[in-house]
């Protein structure tokens, strides 16, 4: 069988076995080498206001929030593209 994909799809090498993770879009059960994870930083306070604050001294705290998307929507969201047949096998670094 021709391989598609030089990684088969996954990060896990020879692993063997790994864990699973829910999607956090739609709640599908994906491998953890598979999903897709984004982290960026939440502020609980708006922008806005947080810019007058700082102004004046205020420490705004920002928190890390890490989520993880199967494949599907993480091409929905646009976080990783659709690649043309002879580059899917290349390793550059997709977002």
């Amino acid at each position: 069988m021709p391989k598609k994909r030089e990684n088969r799809g996954r990060r896990k090498g020879d692993k063997g076995h790994v864990g699973y993770v829910m999607c956090d879009n739609c709640g599908a059960r994906v491998p953890e080498d598979k999903a897709v994870c984004v982290t960026r930083t939440y502020s609980p306070v708006d922008a806005s206001l947080a810019n007058e604050l700082e102004k004046k001294g205020a420490i705004i705290t920002r928190y890390p929030v890490t989520k993880c998307y199967c494949v599907n929507c993480a091409v929905h969201f646009g976080l990783i593209k659709i690649r043309a047949e002879n580059e899917r096998k290349s390793r550059a670094r997709l977002f």
